[in-house]
């Protein structure tokens, strides 16, 4: 396109039913937030911006603005300029009645810099790093998600779905089961046309260990900022189209106590300027070059500092459970899915780092950020690792990543590398947010609470 405005009267042209246009942005939780615009106004959105307060960086899970991350009154809730992601203008396909688009933004200041507390520019200064020591790397995303019945059980609990095909409520794991996709192919077929609409490279879709859970992978990409777009995109999408048939979707990282949790798990490399991957080795080694061991090591030694950013939320350190397939301590091996970092299998020209850690509730492009982080800690600091586990990695490391939000904070407070590698502004605003809706969570009594003590102390 010759100028910005041109996407916008090509998308125009060839979608002339479209009657209105979402400006989306991911705020800290990787909600998406911004304005609905009418079709008329979007050469303009192209051309000049739109302008949202900076403040929506301040939001935490309910909405609320925080005020003790600087981004509220205390600047006046002022405003910034959000601009569009070339690329992301895409017809919203389950929204048929609606007739909508969505289009992706990023926040800058006037003067066009990045805002410093936008995830998307937080990722975009960790590429950087990369860019100029001649490094490109190749991310996919894999994520899980819990289909749940739009009624609540007795009680006012979430339930797993009925079976579209049969009725019955889900109530088995059946890891990898075809019949269960069989089962819900119309839903899984709907999401995968709206992905290719708003292409969205969608990979392969599988039946996961809890009730209702699935999980769909994105095909590989050397261009982490766009790999993280297609993942916030696709949690909406997802979402959508599970309204549609009746359900509701949720990346919860825990959305029941005694089943498996939904995760988030990337796949990294790194390819060299001539497009080489400077992880496989030579020898067909299956844990790697030199280089693949400095960042597996960058990646285990930050990861206790790491985990208020993969744990974001209270109930995303209830996932860290023994016995339920999430890993409890800083961990690596070839091809063992105890592990937190596993080397997968398969051709050298693939080898890879696999990162099994986070919840599927995190902001995608502030786990990328912080992993990249890490990496290039390592890469800098030529660090080693420990030996690679091989067999049962729960019954030989002890769970030391905490699962305590307030530790976690504090630890990732006390990081030099991660403040260097996000920007100490940028988690000064974090944790200011992250701290305060703990301080709301804190307040709230359970049932479980009432059940087990209100008698009986």
């Amino acid at each position: 396109m010759s100028s910005p405005a041109d996407e916008a009267r090509d998308f125009l042209d060839r979608h002339p039913d479209v009657d209105s246009v979402d400006l989306l942005i991911s705020d800290l939780n990787g909600v998406l937030r911004g304005k609905r615009i009418p079709r008329d106004n979007l050469e303009k959105a192209f051309r000049d911006g739109v302008n949202l307060p900076a403040s929506v960086f301040a939001l935490d899970i309910l909405g609320n603005t925080i005020e003790a991350t600087g981004l509220g009154l205390s600047i006046g809730d002022s405003d910034r300029v959000c601009r569009p992601v070339a690329g992301s203008l895409m017809p919203s396909p389950w929204l048929r009645d609606a007739r909508q688009a969505q289009l992706l933004m990023t926040m800058t200041e006037a003067d066009g810099a990045p805002f410093f507390a936008d995830p998307r520019q937080v990722l975009a200064r960790v590429l950087e790093r990369f860019r100029r020591d001649g490094l490109t790397p190749v991310v996919a995303v894999e994520m899980e998600f819990s289909l749940v019945d739009r009624r609540r059980d007795a009680l006012g609990m979430v339930q797993p779905p009925c079976s579209p095909a049969t009725g019955e409520r889900a109530a088995q794991s059946q890891l990898y089961s075809i019949n269960e996709l069989d089962e819900y192919a119309e839903l899984l077929e709907e999401i995968h046309a709206a992905a290719r609409t708003q292409r969205l490279p969608l990979d392969t879709a599988l039946k996961e260990c809890a009730p209702g859970q699935f999980e769909i992978n994105l095909i590989h990409c050397d261009d982490a900022l766009a790999a993280c777009d297609s993942a916030v995109l696709l949690k909406r999408l997802i979402k959508g189209v599970a309204l549609h048939h009746g359900f509701e979707a949720t990346f919860m990282a825990k959305p029941y106590g005694q089943e498996a949790g939904n995760g988030t798990h990337v796949h990294i490399s790194l390819l060299d300027e001539a497009g080489n991957n400077v992880f496989a080795a030579e020898d067909d080694a299956p844990l790697g070059t030199p280089l693949m061991q400095h960042a597996v090591a960058g990646l285990l030694e930050l990861m206790p500092a790491s985990m208020a950013l993969f744990a974001p939320n209270l109930n995303s350190f209830r996932r860290f459970q023994p016995g339920l397939y999430v890993p409890m301590a800083p961990t690596w091996g070839y091809d063992n899915r105890s592990v937190a970092l596993r080397i997968p299998s398969g051709p050298n020209a693939a080898r890879r780092i696999e990162h099994r850690v986070a919840g599927a509730d995190v902001n995608p492009y502030l786990l990328l950020a912080t992993l990249l982080g890490a990496i290039d800690h390592g890469l800098q600091q030529r660090l080693t690792p420990p030996p690679a586990i091989t067999g049962n990695a729960y019954d030989q490391a002890a769970p030391s990543l905490t699962n305590s939000w307030c530790q976690a904070l504090d630890l990732l407070e006390q990081s030099e590398p991660l403040a260097e590698a996000l920007g100490a502004d940028f988690l000064a605003v974090f944790l200011a947010n992250r701290r305060a809706e703990r301080d709301q969570a804190m307040q709230a009594v359970s049932k479980l609470e009432y059940d087990w003590y209100l008698r009986h102390v």
